[in-house]
């Protein structure tokens, strides 16, 4: 089969988890079946490699263009890129899109060469309203535009049931067209890693256990209800936080402000680090914390939790979106419910009772380190059981080629 891969985010350009489930899906693939199928990969950026069966262009006109509003400029931006891939795609039978920054490009290309697009969820605009500070009313626009593909898509991979349903019923995607298929973890690169220089690298105290957020600063991740929790945690620990890329400036400055207050709040130590890590680096982190915490507030599925849980580092988490089909409460780890604001809303009604029930998560794992420690264990052979990247890759590849029989079937 000859793939056609769409993305914003490839290596090295890779900032969140759909640039991950990217890059690790499109190696797999490549391997499948003796290697006897090809993938030609379009991204944003100024990427070019060429290795047997895989082909990687990144594209990057070179036009500058005026916008009235500023914030408009991203999503105009987005919209060339997409017109430069779809002239450039050629020779696939079948388009795999990944986030609306590719779906124009995609809704094209379909036409274009008359092959069927399949798109993956990695996230669903409508349950992300906070994207208007960055985007202003060109957040209609890209709403529009994913709108318009999931209405027009031949198959779609949903990385939970959660996303499975979000789909169904935010655009109305048929139930047949959509598939389960989870995202993975390369459990070679993520496995328990101890080395202290690491810590002493970052200011972190080796005789303090400590509790780690990894993710950029974002309304999504929930990283500021989580500084607000720093208040609610017991003394004699320390928090990390591996936040950086903050979405705007004002959630950075917020960001900045909420750090300030928290360590006034508390007599743990507050160790930000707000650059990105190599990936060396995140796996010692992960794999030296008492307790990794994932805020979110949206997450249709949440590959950090598993790279925490490969590392065998128990997990308190949101029970939003896909987290609950990756982190068994009690063997795994501990979920914190959000009571949302609306069905599209997923922010906390209440903010500082979701800061205390976080607390309350964390304090409970951080009083029973032994019992913390089994919880990593049983983290790291349930990852091994159900989220191998091979495992995905081909049920990615039975996917393809069920979407191409069905439409062979419809024409």
């Amino acid at each position: 089969m000859k793939i056609g891969i769409l993305t914003n985010e490839y290596p090295p350009h890779v900032y969140g988890g759909a640039g991950v489930s990217v890059e690790y899906l499109t190696d797999e693939l490549c391997k499948l079946d003796q290697g006897r199928h090809s993938v030609k990969v379009l991204c944003f950026g100024d990427q070019k490699e060429q290795r047997d069966n895989l082909s990687v262009s990144g594209v990057n006109p070179a036009l500058e263009f005026h916008t009235v509003d500023p914030r408009h400029h991203k999503f105009l931006e987005t919209m060339l890129n997409d017109l430069v891939m779809a002239g450039e795609l050629s020779d696939v039978d079948i388009v795999h899109c990944h986030t609306w920054y590719s779906h124009l490009a995609g809704m094209l290309v379909k036409q274009l060469l008359q092959i069927p697009m399949v798109l993956t969820t990695h996230s669903l605009e409508p349950h992300r309203p906070w994207k208007v500070e960055q985007l202003g009313t060109a957040y209609h626009a890209s709403s529009w535009v994913e709108r318009t593909a999931y209405q027009n898509a031949d198959g779609v991979v949903a990385v939970s049931q959660a996303m499975k349903e979000d789909v169904h019923k935010l655009y109305g995607v048929p139930l047949e067209r959509i598939g389960i298929i989870h995202n993975g973890i390369n459990l070679d690169q993520y496995q328990p890693t101890c080395d202290p220089q690491v810590l002493d690298q970052y200011g972190i105290d080796r005789q303090l256990p400590y509790v780690l957020f990894v993710g950029r600063i974002t309304r999504q991740k929930g990283i500021i209800h989580l500084v607000n929790t720093i208040r609610f945690i017991d003394p004699g620990g320390q928090i990390v936080l591996c936040a950086g890329a903050p979405d705007t400036k004002e959630i950075g400055e917020e960001m900045e402000q909420a750090v300030d207050a928290a360590r006034k709040q508390t007599t743990n130590p507050i160790v930000w680090i707000p650059e990105m890590l190599t990936k060396e680096a995140i796996v010692a982190l992960y794999s030296q914390a008492s307790v990794f915490v994932c805020p979110s507030v949206y997450e249709p599925f949440g590959i950090i939790n598993l790279e925490a849980m490969a590392c065998e580092t128990p997990v308190v988490a949101s029970k939003v979106g896909g987290i609950p089909e990756v982190v068994i409460p009690d063997q795994t780890g501990l979920l914190v419910a959000i009571d949302p604001r609306s069905e599209t809303d997923m922010e906390p009604a209440d903010p500082q009772r979701f800061s205390e029930d976080l607390a309350a998560a964390i304090n409970r794992l951080l009083r029973a380190p032994e019992a913390s420690r089994a919880m990593g264990k049983r983290a790291r052979k349930r990852v091994e059981a159900h989220f191998s990247w091979a495992s995905i890759a081909a049920k990615t590849l039975g996917f393809y080629q069920q979407t191409l029989t069905s439409r062979g079937s419809k024409t």
